[in-house]
Protein backbone atom coordinates (compact mmCIF):
# COMPACT_ATOMS: atom_id res chain seq x y z
CA UNK A 1 0.00 0.00 0.00
CA UNK A 2 1.31 3.46 -0.86
CA UNK A 3 1.67 5.90 2.00
CA UNK A 4 -0.58 8.25 0.02
CA UNK A 5 -3.45 5.73 -0.04
CA UNK A 6 -6.04 5.91 2.68
CA UNK A 7 -6.38 2.57 4.50
CA UNK A 8 -9.65 0.65 4.13
CA UNK A 9 -10.21 0.72 7.90
CA UNK A 10 -8.40 3.45 9.80
CA UNK A 11 -8.25 4.49 13.44
CA UNK A 12 -5.18 6.66 14.08
CA UNK A 13 -3.92 6.92 17.66
CA UNK A 14 -1.46 9.60 18.78
CA UNK A 15 1.41 7.90 20.61
CA UNK A 16 1.88 10.90 22.89
CA UNK A 17 -1.66 10.45 24.25
CA UNK A 18 -1.09 6.84 25.32
CA UNK A 19 -0.41 6.24 29.00
CA UNK A 20 1.09 3.30 30.89
CA UNK A 21 -2.43 2.35 32.00
CA UNK A 22 -4.20 0.41 29.28
CA UNK A 23 -7.11 2.17 27.60
CA UNK A 24 -9.93 0.18 26.01
CA UNK A 25 -10.64 1.06 22.39
CA UNK A 26 -13.71 -0.30 20.58
CA UNK A 27 -13.75 -0.11 16.79
CA UNK A 28 -16.49 -0.95 14.33
CA UNK A 29 -16.35 -0.57 10.56
CA UNK A 30 -19.03 1.56 8.91
CA UNK A 31 -20.60 0.73 5.54
CA UNK A 32 -17.97 2.54 3.45
CA UNK A 33 -15.15 0.85 5.36
CA UNK A 34 -16.79 -2.58 4.97
CA UNK A 35 -17.02 -2.03 1.19
CA UNK A 36 -13.35 -1.03 1.09
CA UNK A 37 -12.43 -4.12 3.13
CA UNK A 38 -14.49 -6.29 0.78
CA UNK A 39 -12.40 -5.07 -2.14
CA UNK A 40 -9.14 -5.36 -0.19
CA UNK A 41 -9.86 -8.92 0.96
CA UNK A 42 -11.46 -9.97 -2.37
CA UNK A 43 -14.61 -11.42 -0.77
CA UNK A 44 -18.27 -11.13 -1.77
CA UNK A 45 -19.34 -9.14 1.30
CA UNK A 46 -18.07 -7.93 4.66
CA UNK A 47 -21.08 -7.92 6.97
CA UNK A 48 -19.29 -6.68 10.07
CA UNK A 49 -15.88 -5.94 11.53
CA UNK A 50 -15.45 -4.99 15.17
CA UNK A 51 -12.55 -5.02 17.60
CA UNK A 52 -12.05 -4.44 21.29
CA UNK A 53 -8.46 -3.59 22.14
CA UNK A 54 -6.33 -2.56 25.08
CA UNK A 55 -3.78 0.10 24.08
CA UNK A 56 -0.92 0.93 26.47
CA UNK A 57 2.69 2.08 26.60
CA UNK A 58 5.37 -0.58 26.23
CA UNK A 59 8.92 -0.10 27.53
CA UNK A 60 8.85 3.72 27.55
CA UNK A 61 8.82 4.43 23.78
CA UNK A 62 6.73 1.56 22.46
CA UNK A 63 3.01 0.85 22.28
CA UNK A 64 1.32 -2.50 22.93
CA UNK A 65 -2.04 -3.40 21.42
CA UNK A 66 -3.89 -6.47 22.66
CA UNK A 67 -7.47 -7.64 22.14
CA UNK A 68 -9.78 -9.42 19.68
CA UNK A 69 -11.17 -8.76 16.24
CA UNK A 70 -14.47 -10.28 15.13
CA UNK A 71 -15.86 -10.20 11.62
CA UNK A 72 -18.56 -11.79 9.46
CA UNK A 73 -17.74 -12.18 5.79
CA UNK A 74 -19.28 -13.86 2.76
CA UNK A 75 -17.05 -15.67 0.28
CA UNK A 76 -17.66 -17.79 -2.82
CA UNK A 77 -17.51 -21.57 -2.27
CA UNK A 78 -14.54 -23.05 -4.14
CA UNK A 79 -16.69 -25.94 -5.35
CA UNK A 80 -20.10 -24.46 -6.18
CA UNK A 81 -19.34 -20.70 -6.20
CA UNK A 82 -22.37 -20.23 -3.92
CA UNK A 83 -22.04 -17.70 -1.08
CA UNK A 84 -20.54 -19.06 2.15
CA UNK A 85 -20.69 -17.04 5.36
CA UNK A 86 -17.69 -17.19 7.69
CA UNK A 87 -17.08 -15.86 11.17
CA UNK A 88 -13.68 -14.56 12.19
CA UNK A 89 -12.71 -14.35 15.85
CA UNK A 90 -8.99 -13.70 16.18
CA UNK A 91 -6.70 -12.42 18.90
CA UNK A 92 -4.83 -9.22 18.13
CA UNK A 93 -1.45 -8.61 19.68
CA UNK A 94 1.06 -6.14 18.32
CA UNK A 95 3.91 -4.05 19.63
CA UNK A 96 5.05 -0.86 17.93
CA UNK A 97 8.29 1.02 18.49
CA UNK A 98 9.54 4.26 16.93
CA UNK A 99 11.63 3.99 13.79
CA UNK A 100 15.28 3.37 14.66
CA UNK A 101 14.51 2.16 18.18
CA UNK A 102 17.00 -0.26 19.72
CA UNK A 103 14.00 -2.40 20.79
CA UNK A 104 13.42 -3.40 17.14
CA UNK A 105 16.95 -4.58 16.45
CA UNK A 106 17.44 -8.22 15.61
CA UNK A 107 19.94 -9.97 17.86
CA UNK A 108 23.04 -11.31 16.16
CA UNK A 109 25.78 -13.66 17.32
CA UNK A 110 29.55 -13.02 17.05
CA UNK A 111 29.66 -14.05 13.39
CA UNK A 112 26.87 -11.62 12.44
CA UNK A 113 24.16 -14.25 11.95
CA UNK A 114 20.66 -13.26 13.06
CA UNK A 115 19.25 -15.15 16.01
CA UNK A 116 15.52 -15.76 15.67
CA UNK A 117 13.40 -17.92 17.94
CA UNK A 118 10.50 -19.36 15.91
CA UNK A 119 8.55 -19.99 19.10
CA UNK A 120 9.45 -16.60 20.60
CA UNK A 121 7.60 -13.30 20.33
CA UNK A 122 7.43 -11.43 17.04
CA UNK A 123 9.70 -8.48 16.51
CA UNK A 124 7.99 -5.15 17.15
CA UNK A 125 6.58 -3.23 14.20
CA UNK A 126 8.02 0.22 13.59
CA UNK A 127 6.08 3.42 13.19
CA UNK A 128 7.10 6.78 11.78
CA UNK A 129 5.97 10.06 13.24
CA UNK A 130 3.72 10.26 16.27
CA UNK A 131 0.72 8.18 15.11
CA UNK A 132 -0.13 4.47 14.91
CA UNK A 133 -3.07 3.28 12.82
CA UNK A 134 -4.79 0.69 15.00
CA UNK A 135 -7.39 0.04 12.27
CA UNK A 136 -4.70 -1.24 9.91
CA UNK A 137 -3.46 -3.65 12.60
CA UNK A 138 -7.03 -4.96 13.07
CA UNK A 139 -7.43 -5.32 9.29
CA UNK A 140 -4.20 -7.32 8.98
CA UNK A 141 -5.08 -9.73 11.81
CA UNK A 142 -8.58 -10.32 10.38
CA UNK A 143 -7.19 -10.84 6.85
CA UNK A 144 -4.84 -13.57 8.07
CA UNK A 145 -7.83 -15.49 9.45
CA UNK A 146 -9.78 -15.57 6.17
CA UNK A 147 -10.16 -19.10 4.80
CA UNK A 148 -8.45 -19.14 1.39
CA UNK A 149 -10.60 -22.10 0.25
CA UNK A 150 -14.09 -21.68 1.70
CA UNK A 151 -16.39 -24.62 1.14
CA UNK A 152 -20.12 -24.85 1.71
CA UNK A 153 -21.06 -27.44 4.35
CA UNK A 154 -21.56 -30.94 2.92
CA UNK A 155 -20.14 -30.08 -0.51
CA UNK A 156 -17.17 -31.90 -1.97
CA UNK A 157 -15.53 -32.20 -5.32
CA UNK A 158 -17.08 -34.86 -7.56
CA UNK A 159 -15.25 -37.69 -9.20
CA UNK A 160 -11.78 -36.78 -10.27
CA UNK A 161 -11.18 -36.87 -13.96
CA UNK A 162 -7.86 -38.44 -14.65
CA UNK A 163 -6.27 -39.11 -17.96
CA UNK A 164 -5.46 -42.58 -19.17
CA UNK A 165 -2.17 -43.74 -20.67
CA UNK A 166 -3.76 -43.43 -24.10
CA UNK A 167 -4.55 -39.74 -23.42
CA UNK A 168 -1.03 -39.08 -22.20
CA UNK A 169 0.65 -40.34 -25.39
CA UNK A 170 1.56 -37.44 -27.62
CA UNK A 171 1.31 -37.99 -31.35
CA UNK A 172 4.60 -38.13 -33.19
CA UNK A 173 4.82 -35.00 -35.38
CA UNK A 174 6.74 -36.98 -38.02
CA UNK A 175 4.09 -39.69 -38.30
CA UNK A 176 2.45 -37.83 -41.22
CA UNK A 177 5.74 -38.05 -43.15
CA UNK A 178 5.99 -41.84 -42.98
CA UNK A 179 4.04 -42.27 -46.24
CA UNK A 180 5.51 -39.23 -47.95
CA UNK A 181 8.31 -40.92 -49.90
CA UNK A 182 6.86 -44.23 -51.01
CA UNK A 183 7.74 -45.71 -54.41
Amino acid sequence: MNHDEKPAFSYPVKVGNISANAVTVRLEANEAERKALRDLWDVLEVKSVAAELQVARWKRDGVKIKGRVKARIVQACVVTLEPVESNIDEPVEAIFVPEGSRLARIAANDSGEMILDPEGPDLPDMFTGDTIDVGVTVTEHAALAIDPYPRKAGVSFGERIESSEKDDVRPNPFAVLKDWKKD
